[in-house]
This record gives C-alpha cells, sequence and structure tokens, in this order.
C-alpha cells in the first residue's frame, strides 16, 4: 500500500505561482510513475501532468503546457508540481497518484494510488 500525502495547495491572486508537493510514507516512490490530478466543484477529475519513474519523461495536459512543471526528486521521495502563471479556472482540489507504468500516463484508471488532495484556490 502506498499511502501519498501532498502539500502545498493555498489562496494564490491570478498570474501567481504555488509550488505543490506529495510524498510517500513506507513506500520508495522511485517504483511508480506519479501524475497530478485536479477536480473542481461540479466537474470530472481531470489530468494534469505525468512524470515517469526516473523523471526523464512526463505528460502534461494542453490546459496547463507551458504553465506547470512536474518534476521529481527520487532522493527526498518527492514529486513536485510547480504552477505558474496562475488562472481562476486552475481552481481545484489536486490529486496526487502513483501507479506502476513504466511511462507517464494520463489516463486515471490506470493509477492504483492516490492522495487526499490539497486545495488550490485562484482568485480574480
Amino acid at each position: 500500500q502506498v499511502q501519498l500525502v501532498e502539500s502545498g495547495g493555498g489562496l494564490v491572486q491570478a498570474g501567481g505561482s504555488l509550488r505543490l508537493s506529495c510524498t510517500a510514507s513506507r513506500r520508495t516512490l522511485s517504483n511508480y510513475g506519479l501524475g497530478w490530478f485536479r477536480q473542481a466543484p461540479g466537474k470530472e477529475r481531470e489530468f494534469v501532468a505525468a512524470i515517469n519513474r526516473s523523471g526523464g519523461s512526463t505528460l502534461q495536459s494542453a490546459s496547463v503546457k507551458g504553465r506547470f512543471t512536474i518534476s521529481r526528486d527520487n532522493t527526498k521521495n518527492t514529486v513536485y508540481l510547480q504552477m505558474n502563471s496562475l488562472k481562476p479556472e486552475d481552481t481545484a482540489v489536486y490529486y496526487c497518484a502513483a501507479d506502476q507504468s513504466t511511462y507517464p500516463r494520463g489516463n486515471s484508471r490506470f493509477y492504483d494510488y492516490w492522495g487526499q488532495g490539497t486545495q488550490v484556490t485562484v482568485s480574480s
């Protein structure tokens, strides 16, 4: 069982930045591909970004490409989501997820483990 814990969410003005972190207890994240997803009120959960085990390959959704960057530090057992140029439509609960694939994937059904989420609110 992989227990994921997200942090770094909060309230920020449009155009601002936040960095989300996700770490795991009792498991080494280097054995997993990792992804970030988000869910806004009244909407379905959507893919944001994913990264493979080594960090050498990433995937982003079109809505965040050029603004958000996913990275990982396996020595710290942590994955990050750097979010720049935030927009009000980025407001959502952001979830970290882990799967056992060797390449980054954008479909949530492939992910086996999920964190509890962290709220990101972008004011206009």
